[in-house]
């Protein structure tokens, strides 16, 4: 009895030595290839590793898939729109994978750079030409219609494709003019502010125009109802303003009615 449990320690650090450790995270699950040594051709297993912890032979690779959503960033510059303009756009492409083990069996690890970016690129590309600068980079009204077909067509690309992947969303961030356009955009948003101001300011000159003239024409149907000549009538005006002026009671005020002062003349 004694004999067989020293023999199974031994067993079993050499078989542990044989082995490699298998435990996905969460949201990552494991595809297992195995590569025997001696015996048999291996291949991909038929069933993944959930997440958690496992073991397998030392020869067999293990790849991880990570089963959340991903996003992949796709810088576009110089695309041509459909007025040969070239512009600058930030997309965004957010897909899942449904299948990791066809998913690696049938298209390797980097499944998106070899099947999905370039077919991304291409669809984005075609999309663009297909409207003018104005209303992909000043107006932004294409941008949703841009991002409707690029979603059409990458859904039927991986339909097509077979690829066990899930298109999540399809963002096309909106599209950046060249330096020389969007000067030319702040110095004509400039031109118009200014032409705007202008013609406030002359609305508001002709306002206080029409109001002076309505006051003054006030001012003289006044003065001939009372039969006032002009000279009266300043008269009546300059007493009206002292009396306005002298109202205050701390204001003390001196008038010299009726006589023209003398000048002073410097005799020296």
């Amino acid at each position: 009895m004694k004999t067989s449990r020293r023999m199974l320690l031994p067993a079993l650090l050499l078989a542990c030595a044989g082995c490699t450790v298998v435990s996905p995270d969460a949201g990552q699950q494991a595809v297992l290839i195995d590569k025997p040594i001696l015996f048999g051709h291996g291949g991909v297993r038929a069933e993944p590793v959930l997440p958690g912890r496992s073991y397998a032979w030392f020869s067999t690779q293990k790849i991880y898939v990570n089963m959340f959503p991903q996003q992949y960033d796709g810088n576009f510059t110089d695309l041509m729109s459909s007025d040969g303009v070239p512009l600058d756009f930030h997309a965004i492409i957010r897909l899942q994978v449904v299948d990791p083990v066809a998913l690696v069996k049938n298209f390797g690890q980097d499944w998106y750079k070899n099947n999905v970016e370039q077919e991304f690129f291409n669809k984005v590309r075609s999309a663009v030409k297909k409207h003018g600068m104005n209303e992909t980079a000043i107006q932004t009204t294409a941008i949703d219609e841009i991002d409707a077909e690029v979603s059409r067509e990458m859904s039927g690309y991986l339909e097509q494709s077979k690829l066990p992947v899930r298109l999540v969303k399809i963002t096309v961030g909106k599209a950046n003019p060249p330096d020389a356009v969007r000067n030319q955009r702040v110095e004509t948003a400039q031109q118009e502010q200014r032409v705007l101001t202008e013609q406030k300011r002359d609305l508001a000159e002709q306002a206080r125009k029409a109001a002076e003239l309505s006051r003054a024409e006030a001012d003289n149907a006044y003065r001939v109802a009372m039969n006032l000549d002009p000279a009266q009538f300043v008269e009546m005006e300059r007493i009206k303003m002292q009396s306005s002026v002298c109202a205050n009671k701390d204001a003390n005020c001196t008038f010299i009615v009726g006589a023209q002062p003398a000048p002073v003349v410097n005799a020296k």
